[in-house]
């Protein structure tokens, strides 16, 4: 599969400045700016309800925002939809094929909507098939697919107007080991191709293992962006955490942060080993109070710890705790 793109690496593909969208009185976006450069796979990193799903959206032109600019290409999105709908591909969270098609009649129905024809269009849907591992499925209506396969498809759907850039929400939930690698390696292959790619998650590792830049989104705001491994460096911490039955105990320990709130402590510090051998020399009786010990070594969800004051938590629920 082979995309081959006009533009100089160093402009855009997209360039969002301002973005502002609220539901009633919930913040969904809270301006901020995002851009995606050719060949770059840009990471929308965040627990449920950051608003991943509504950035996409906007940029699809599904959803209007109540502020803010849209640039695809150098062309307003917001101002001319029909203008830059040919340079977008999206992959919804929701799983959007026919099911009483099959793979390939969907393939085909998908890239002729998109204006592709004849000889054009049976050599697309051979490459993304391939790229999909969709090959041996191509004849088998898609009510008869698995989970992971359905999503494979719909990834597909996405790729056969060769997008200049991708968005993909969420593109892996509920799939399989096999899905999932497969998606993950289309990824990295469009990205070195030339296209841009915005990837929205709640998956940590998956981020980690694209080498993405990512924009790391909590409650519609962007608390942090950069690299991977710059992000890592500049915000990840170590730490223990400590969960006791009842009460935490008066720990006083020289030299170390402690935060605590109700059953839990959690102390920040560069050597584990020696905090952890510290702890237990002070806890005395308390130790046997000790429900678990949890070591947080520095990654992408210490980095969510340290600028919120909260463990990463997919389904957002509050875990803050506060100073001691």
């Amino acid at each position: 599969m082979s995309f081959d793109h006009v533009g100089q690496a160093g402009e855009p593909i997209l360039a969002v400045s301002g973005l502002e969208k609220s539901y009633g009185d919930k913040i969904a976006l809270n301006g901020i700016d995002v851009e995606a450069r050719p060949g770059q796979v840009v990471a929308l990193l965040g627990p449920n309800g950051a608003g991943k799903t509504t950035f996409a959206s906007i940029v699809a032109g599904l959803v209007k925002p109540d502020a803010g600019t849209v640039l695809v290409g150098g062309v307003d999105a917001l101002r001319h939809p029909h203008s830059v709908r040919p340079l977008i591909g999206l992959a919804p969270q929701t799983t959007g094929v026919y099911e009483v098609l099959t793979v390939r009649e969907n393939l085909t129905f998908f890239g002729e909507l998109a204006g592709i024809r004849g000889a054009t269009l049976r050599q697309r849907i051979d490459d993304v098939s391939a790229s999909l591992l969709l090959e041996d499925l191509s004849s088998r209506p898609c009510q008869q697919l698995s989970g992971g396969e359905k999503r494979r498809v719909h990834m597909a759907v996405a790729l056969m107007g060769r997008p200049r850039l991708l968005l993909l929400d969420e593109p892996t939930v509920g799939a399989d080991i096999l899905t999932r690698t497969a998606l993950l390696e289309v990824v990295t292959q469009l990205a070195g191709e030339g296209t841009a790619v915005v990837y929205s998650t709640h998956y940590l590792p998956e981020i980690e293992s694209l080498n993405a830049f990512v924009v790391l989104l909590d409650h519609g705001n962007v608390i942090a962006q950069g690299p991977v491994q710059e992000l890592v460096a500049r915000h990840g911490l170590a730490a223990l955490e400590l969960r006791f039955d009842g009460p935490v105990p008066d720990l006083s320990l020289e030299g170390l942060s402690i935060t605590r709130q109700g059953e839990l402590i959690r102390i920040v510090t560069p050597d584990l080993a020696l905090a952890a051998a510290r702890v237990f020399e002070v806890l005395g009786g308390d130790a046997q109070r000790l429900r678990s010990l949890d070591v947080i070594h520095p990654s992408l969800e210490s980095v969510f710890l340290a600028l919120t004051g909260r463990r990463y938590d997919p389904d957002e629920e509050d875990q803050r705790v506060g100073p001691s």
